[in-house]
């Protein structure tokens, strides 16, 4: 009886915690964050063209490379949702709130595989999965659309299921696991360090197994859990067997072994990656916070806590396996921003760490909760500090995501919010009229849209979201030559000849010296301001 009372507690207080992550995910999802960056109305557009022509790719190598899966998942989307922004964002939002859950299951695995201690074991899933659940880090990559939030949710899912299949000792469990760790190839480059993690735990697992006089048993959970993952990551392997250069296409342009001194640029970015969560967090607006560390500071000290608990046990227990794991899983899945020199400390890069960051503040804020009820007589006042700091918590992080971060002007920019306005209003207009959209922001060229930079892609979108293809001819400032004023042959014949039809010359950036460029070649026209961005009309 106790036992069914006890699993309902965990269930309700499950339950809160995932409609609390489900809350701060998709509250105000259209429009927070504001705009769409670039590299993410990519994605759109190429999950957009997928649809079309049923050609999914598993590699789209535009934009420096980006795995497939990602864009698959936002196509799938697109055919139930329609095409918008809101269904881009979506799918990130509901992956991290899986990863949530998939993060209690993962932690309380964990934790009864060491303390044999059930209650404790979820107390401690519970913490970490609430604190996850309104951390500002993983809401911020749950709203926006990039790949990389599929990185957290494949290394919670595939180490659950690997340390349950190794704790209960059925065959299926390594299979789940093979098919997600195999998965993970086509989510995010980073998890790529998944081929030094993975082997250094099974052979812990080979040691204790060992001990069990089981080792046969042992080869046999992980030649099925192998053959899986390399059956599922199979194709992008001979993908990058044909390609090469596309393997390491953006990696080696912020590796640290291009710089003149990679030793010395690895240490610096060692310290300030090891900083981001107490002191300086990641100056990228789209990332974070500018410069706020990566964790709000109680849960910062609860992070530290933890981890030199796990330290301290495993000096006690070298076998303690699951407290191995943690330690491994932090260093390792650190490596993709230790490892490059740009834009350090980089909160995108090492976005496979937020789960085992999350599970140390947990362990940190079971024992001092423990330390605390064992020192105390006052178990009242006890709950009802428990229960304002989680309040405090989930505040504190709301005003600072919705509010702080979100109404920020600086956020506005960082995710090209102009160029929305631009696609707007391109979608604003009667077909008749000629649209150009001259693009003057530098980026990467995008070889199948006629090599325009990627800044282009937010205004794209946008007009595939009305049109499903854009309406405008997309030209580089260098092209104003290409501009044709086509004639309206049902107006009067005037002294001049026939009145030119209607046509908008719309830069992406405001550009006084292109302007003038455009109203020396067509006098006829008149520059305006619409809606906040600056428009050339010629009627």
């Amino acid at each position: 009886m106790v036992a069914i009372i006890q699993r309902n507690k965990t269930l309700i207080f499950l339950f809160i915690i995932l409609a609390i992550a489900a809350f701060f995910r998709l509250w105000q999802l259209s429009s927070i964050p504001p705009g769409l960056y670039p590299d993410v109305a990519i994605n759109g557009n190429e999950a957009l063209e997928s649809l079309k022509t049923g050609n999914f790719k598993i590699f789209y190598p535009e934009n420096n490379g980006r795995e497939g899966l990602m864009i698959w998942l936002i196509a799938l989307s697109f055919s139930i949702f329609g095409v918008s922004i809101w269904s881009i964002k979506i799918v990130a939002a509901i992956i991290g709130i899986l990863t949530v859950g998939g993060l209690f299951l993962l932690t309380k695995e964990l934790f009864i595989k060491e303390t044999d201690d059930k209650q404790q074991a979820t107390s401690i899933a519970l913490l970490s999965s609430f604190f996850l659940a309104v951390s500002f880090w993983h809401i911020n990559f749950s709203r926006i659309g990039f790949r990389a939030i599929l990185l957290p949710f494949v290394l919670v899912v595939s180490f659950y299921f690997l340390f349950k299949g190794f704790q209960v000792k059925k065959l299926s469990n390594f299979i789940i696991a093979g098919l997600f760790f195999g998965l993970g190839f086509y989510t995010y480059i980073s998890y790529r360090f998944i081929v030094i993690l993975l082997p250094l735990i099974l052979i812990f697992w080979w040691f204790i197994y060992q001990k069990q006089n089981l080792q046969k048993q042992f080869l046999k959970f992980v030649i099925c859990n192998l053959t899986f993952i390399i059956l599922i990551a199979l194709p992008i392997g001979i993908y990058f067997l044909q390609n090469p250069g596309e393997f390491i296409s953006r990696a080696t342009g912020v590796s640290i072994f291009t710089q003149q001194n990679p030793l010395k640029t690895f240490g610096e970015s060692l310290v300030k990656h090891l900083g981001m969560f107490n002191f300086y967090g990641d100056p990228n607006w789209r990332h974070n916070f500018a410069g706020s560390p990566m964790l709000l500071w109680p849960l910062g000290i609860l992070f530290l806590i933890g981890f030199f608990l796990t330290i301290k046990r495993l000096l006690k227990k070298p076998l303690a396996i699951s407290y191995w794991l943690l330690i491994l899983w932090f260093f390792i899945m650190l490596l993709p921003g230790i490892l490059t020199y740009e834009g350090i400390p980089h909160a995108l890069r090492i976005i496979g760490v937020i789960p085992v960051v999350y599970i140390f503040a947990g362990l940190g804020g079971w024992n001092i909760y423990q330390w605390i009820n064992q020192n105390t007589k006052h178990k009242t006042l006890l709950y009802v500090t428990v229960f304002l700091f989680f309040l405090m918590t989930g505040v504190v992080e709301f005003d600072k995501y919705f509010n702080k971060w979100g109404q920020n002007p600086e956020v506005k920019n960082a995710f090209s919010e102009d160029y929305v306005k631009i696609g707007n209003y391109l979608n604003s207009l009667s077909a008749e009229i000629q649209k150009y959209v001259i693009v003057n922001r530098p980026g990467v060229p995008v070889s199948w849209f006629d090599g325009i930079p990627m800044p282009a892609q937010t205004v794209m979108f946008i007009e595939n979201t009305k049109y499903e293809k854009p309406q405008s001819i997309y030209l580089l400032p260098e092209n104003l030559d290409r501009i044709k004023i086509d004639y309206d042959p049902s107006t009067t014949l005037s002294a001049e000849g026939q009145a030119s039809k209607n046509t908008v010359i719309v830069p992406i950036g405001e550009d006084k010296e292109l302007f003038k460029k455009v109203s020396e070649r067509f006098p006829q026209g008149k520059l305006k301001k619409i809606t906040e961005i600056f428009v050339y009309e010629i009627k």
